[in-house]
């Protein structure tokens, strides 16, 4: 069930990935931060190509940093596939067909040079967009849509793209992830 609060409240879990409460997103992020659970996105076109998204400059975390598709974090009660198909009509105004989670069990914990920590139990959904990508300026700076090779150069990188997704490419490569390239 979707929150009806204004404040977007994240996921607390424990060790073991179970819940064990909520807390508002803008209180969450710091440099303890609590583990929660989240998820990542990429999408792909028809033609195999995967939509790398530039975060916003204003962001709390890993601002201005080029990414997947689409990151964000479910409502307390709300499905994870509900939550990816929803922030990313937000975010991007796109719809998704195929989606499926294709990293259940993805874990990371990463620190930002301003010392601020990423630390979540972060699922990883792949689908195919539907529409013109129309991002919304406060989330996505910018995108691009680039073949799955490239996406996996800057994972070599890891200054390239942001540490969940330099984490997150191989895993998605050896799991037959964007191999139409």
């Amino acid at each position: 069930m979707p929150q009806t609060d204004t404040a977007e409240l994240v996921v607390l879990l424990d060790d073991d990935g179970r819940t064990i409460g909520s807390a508002p997103k803008a209180q969450v992020h710091h440099a303890s931060t609590p583990l929660h659970l989240a998820f990542s996105c990429y999408l792909f076109d028809d033609a195999g190509r995967v939509l790398l998204t530039r975060r916003a400059v204003h962001k709390r975390t890993f601002p201005g940093i080029w990414t997947n598709t689409c990151c964000g974090h479910p409502a307390p009660g709300e499905a994870l596939q509900d939550a990816v198909t929803r922030r990313v009509r937000e975010e991007l105004g796109v719809g998704i067909t195929d989606l499926r989670c294709v990293l259940p069990d993805f874990r990371y914990r990463a620190v930002a040079a301003d010392g601020v920590v990423e630390n979540e139990v972060c699922p990883v959904f792949c689908g195919r967009a539907v529409g013109q990508v129309h991002p919304d300026r406060d989330e996505v700076a910018d995108h691009v849509w680039v073949p799955w090779q490239h996406m996996r150069a800057a994972a070599e990188f890891g200054w390239a793209i942001s540490p969940w997704a330099a984490e997150q490419v191989p895993l998605l490569d050896a799991a037959g992830i964007g191999h139409r390239d």
